[in-house]
């Protein structure tokens, strides 16, 4: 402070000499006086010098105390007190969620409050993002998929481990058996298989070899997932579901668990027996649609007009769904169309029209297989339900019913709703 007080003293000074000469240079009458006056004008230029030194000391100590400390001195507001941070010396720096933070010597870190996942975040190794967060973030992801009801039935447990390998940042998964599992053929056994996925990412899917004819089947497999950091695992969620293989038609889902891997510590190779939950039921939604046959042309129209209630299958709890169409005669597939995708919505309005050359004396053993598909830009394209419009093997009474209105009320648009079946 007294250095201030003597730079502000030495610059008005300064200010009233450069004055005073300024007043003499502009009088042309004092003109002589001021080259007698050679003194005044060194004492000025000495002065001059004097105060620019002073500055620089200044600007030096200044620089030197922020070298030392690490940061200038925080100043608190008059009238006011320091807050926490400035009355402890350290100040806290917030990171962003997923962020890694950087935490000053004298500042602790905050410790999660006591509970089973708390205790296994903490042990886990390495530099992670912020656990609260991505554990919040998968458990989110699991609510999405897991149905929270009791099983009204059991469909058997799973024994599997785990284990990490942070050189080659993979994921090693063990699947060592299953225990009894329900029966699905008419033998009294099934022929179960696992599939595996690191949810929201569903292109990353593997399964094991397919066990015949058990219901204790004991695979004893280990599936990789490589190229996946431990941060980025911390927000992903393990899927494995299990199958009963069918030759001859769709495999049969028998059970299925979601496990979010912020809440294991990979580091240890867990080991775990986890009960199998049956797959939730979930509505997939309706479709509104209209047939019509012009029999003097041969020409049979599909109009989509809309859906309502699809099922959610992306994280954001919508879907892009988009409607494809084959035109059947019997088994062999004739035709495919397609509608545009329609992004983020459970309620998309198509309004697409498909019109195929089907003649009269083939119109009974043709049918309509509608697909109602979601659109993923990573992975596969799911299937949110599907239809079958025929006049014999409709896909139910409601699609038999619309297609036998069709032929008996010819040239006429017929609408009716359906309601879309999972498989």
């Amino acid at each position: 402070m007294t250095i201030t007080y003597i730079i502000l003293i030495l610059h008005l000074w300064r200010g009233d000499e450069n004055t005073r000469l300024s007043r003499v240079n502009f009088s042309a009458i004092d003109y002589k006086n001021v080259r007698s006056e050679p003194r005044s004008r060194t004492n000025l230029t000495m002065w001059a010098a004097v105060t620019r030194s002073l500055e620089i000391l200044v600007a030096f100590f200044e620089y030197y105390t922020t070298r030392t400390t690490g940061s200038p001195a925080s100043k608190t507001p008059a009238g006011g007190s320091a807050g926490p941070a400035s009355s402890a010396g350290a100040s806290a720096t917030v990171a962003a969620p997923g962020s890694a933070s950087n935490v000053g010597p004298s500042a602790e870190p905050r410790t999660p409050t006591a509970g089973p996942q708390n205790k296994q975040l903490q042990n886990v190794k390495g530099d992670h993002p912020s656990k609260a967060f991505l554990q919040s973030r998968s458990i989110s992801l699991v609510d999405m998929y897991i149905d929270n009801s009791e099983p009204s039935e059991s469909v058997g447990q799973i024994h599997f481990s785990l284990e990490y390998n942070f050189q080659k940042t993979t994921l090693i998964l063990n699947i060592i058996q299953g225990k009894d599992l329900p029966a699905k053929d008419l033998s009294g056994t099934s022929d179960p298989y696992v599939r595996v996925t690191l949810l929201p990412d569903k292109k990353h899917r593997l399964q094991t070899n397919i066990k015949r004819r058990t219901l204790n089947p004991k695979w004893n497999e280990t599936l990789y997932f490589e190229g996946f950091p431990i941060q980025k695992l911390q927000s992903r969620v393990l899927h494995l579901h299990v199958f009963d293989y069918d030759r001859f038609s769709r495999d049969d889902s028998i059970g299925e668990i979601f496990l979010p891997l912020c809440q294991v510590d990979l580091s240890e190779k867990p080991s775990f027996w986890k009960a199998l939950k049956p797959p939730a039921k979930d509505k997939c939604g309706e479709l509104l649609c209209s047939l019509c046959y012009h029999p003097s042309n041969s020409v049979l129209t599909l109009s989509l007009l809309k859906a309502r209630n699809l099922k959610a299958k992306d994280i954001n709890g919508k879907s892009d769904p988009y409607v494809k169409v084959w035109l059947q005669f019997g088994d062999k597939r004739i035709e495919k169309r397609k509608t545009p995708i329609f992004k983020c919505t459970l309620n998309p309005v198509f309004n697409e029209t498909f019109a195929f050359n089907v003649p009269w004396e083939k119109i009974r053993e043709c049918s309509l297989d509608v697909m109602v598909m979601d659109f993923d830009n990573i992975g596969r394209n799911e299937l949110i339900g599907r239809i079958q419009l025929a006049g014999k093997n409709g896909s139910g009474a409601s699609e038999t019913k619309h297609w036998q209105d069709m032929i008996t009320k010819p040239k006429q648009t017929v609408i009716q709703w359906h309601r879309l079946k999972p498989e």
